[in-house]
């Protein structure tokens, strides 16, 4: 089989599935992958973690099998692995998916790993170590409300954006702020990089109160499917941050004796609701996303095969 950029012209093109948790779109980038003979690389900052299965809602066994994923169990929960990693190590996919195939798919809700590898990264100013020793030490000492407070009165925009459950998301805002003068929200996506492939995003959205009935369905599965055996294998894991996340910390407190089941449980639901607000907040934003309803699938596959013919 020769490469596809020896028998045809055509342009390559990333098709980006984005929206929030639960909305349906592991089903949507396997039927696009199926229907289009490619790949999918996932950018769901949670699935990369290989410990990490049920509470992270990954594609099972089937899924998998129907389609070729990257960024599914690739790491640890002890590696670190940044955007950045994510924008170089994608781009490289990226590049062999494309000699053998005209299009890829990329799909998740991780806003910020999403934009990397469409926009790519701005160059990020240098942090003075100390204020970031020091804020470490804050959220150890004190926890993460006290960081949260203050990213928010300083750099609300970027707040709003990200995961406030992730230490290291409000950390990182903070210590730019504090180091910079500058907020962080003003250093992002100032400037595209230029990529040298098209990009199609779909946006799939619903109902709010369909999508809130999901959630909570999903986690009442999650929580059949053995979740708390699954947080209680990672519990000597519990201080890295993949584990500071939704699912998982609330299962901890649990454990901790800090809260009953049934509060963890409904925290979960919450908290995803919530995650799932600030996903839809952040995607809202780029007016180059087509939205649709998660069942239309059909009219997904015109749109994108008319998208591609008119490039």
């Amino acid at each position: 089989m020769l490469p596809a950029d020896q028998t045809t012209k055509k342009p390559k093109t990333l098709i980006a599935i984005v929206g929030p948790t639960a909305i349906g779109k592991t089903a949507l980038a396997i039927k696009l992958a199926t229907h289009l003979d490619t790949e999918i690389i996932s950018a769901d900052s949670r699935q990369f973690f290989k410990e990490m299965e049920i509470g992270t809602a990954k594609p099972d066994a089937v899924e998998l099998a129907a389609a070729k994923h990257h960024f599914i169990n690739s790491h640890s929960v002890k590696q670190l692995f940044s955007t950045g990693d994510f924008e170089l190590e994608a781009l490289n996919i990226l590049d062999e998916i494309f000699k053998y195939h005209d299009t890829a798919i990329m799909v998740g809700g991780s806003g910020l790993y999403i934009n990397a590898l469409i926009n790519g990264l701005d160059e990020m100013p240098d942090i003075d170590l100390s204020i970031r020793e020091k804020l470490n030490n804050q959220f150890e000492n004190e926890g993460l409300a006290v960081i949260q407070e203050q990213l928010a009165k300083v750099d609300p925009e970027y707040f709003a954006k990200v995961d406030q459950q992730n230490p290291q998301r409000m950390i990182r805002g903070l210590e730019v702020f504090l180091s910079t003068g500058q907020k962080l929200s003003s250093m992002l996506s100032a400037t595209k990089k230029e990529r040298p492939f098209s990009i199609i995003k779909i946006g799939l959205n619903t109902d709010r109160a369909v999508l809130y009935n999901r959630i909570n369905e999903r986690v009442d599965k999650m929580v059949e499917n053995g979740l708390l055996e699954e947080v209680a294998t990672l519990t000597p894991f519990k201080q890295f941050n993949a584990l500071n996340t939704v699912g998982y910390s609330e299962i901890f407190d649990y454990f901790d004796g800090k809260v009953s089941l049934e509060e963890a449980i409904t925290a979960i639901k919450q908290n995803t609701r919530r995650f799932a607000k600030r996903q839809l907040t952040w995607f809202r934003r780029d007016e180059e996303i087509k939205w649709f309803e998660p069942d239309e699938g059909a009219q997904i596959i015109d749109f994108i095969e008319t998208q591609m013919s008119n490039k």
